[in-house]
């Protein structure tokens, strides 16, 4: 028996001390343990700092009306939860409820405040109301204010409808 507490002092001892050792030496430190000076913890905070606000741009099919021989369009785009837009340029298309395209329209919906909902109004020239089936946000064309890209900005839309027509992206 002693002869056996004895090999712990010896070589194999150490072996075990050398193999626990290695690795705890190899192991990965968790991200909560990481110091402010790490290269793990700066790339983090560089993803954070360089991402741009991703908070969703409402853009809402309130409302369509008979305006003579056009359908005219109530747009409501709640920026609520984001920043200033200078300029908010849609290329939309509508399409009847066959499912056919009927007319495109470039629609400028900027400037939009910080953290506003405004509701901006346009007509489908030609086009009844009882004909429109689908709304579809084709792109967006310009987008402007803050970091804002027109990738970012189409990212950022939610589509919503209040109307029997669909409205989607």
């Amino acid at each position: 028996m002693g002869r056996a507490m004895q090999g712990r002092s010896g070589i194999g001892g150490r072996l075990l001390a050398g193999i626990t050792l290695a690795a705890f030496l190899t192991a990965p430190v968790p991200a909560a343990m990481a110091q402010d000076g790490t290269p793990a913890a700066k790339s983090d905070a560089t993803k954070s700092e360089s991402k741009p606000d991703a908070s969703p741009l409402k853009i809402e099919l309130n409302r369509l009306e008979p305006a003579g021989e056009a359908c005219r369009t109530y747009m409501l785009v709640d920026n609520s939860r984001g920043p200033a837009l200078k300029s908010l340029k849609v290329d939309l298309f509508a399409f009847d409820t066959e499912g056919v395209a009927q007319k495109r329209l470039a629609v400028e919906l900027g400037p939009v405040q910080e953290k506003k909902t405004v509701v901006r109004l346009f007509d489908f020239a030609g086009l009844a109301c009882p004909k429109i089936g689908r709304l579809l946000l084709n792109d967006v064309l310009a987008c402007e204010g803050g970091d804002a890209t027109r990738e970012t900005c189409l990212e950022r839309i939610e589509p919503a409808t209040k109307t029997s027509a669909a409205f989607d992206r």
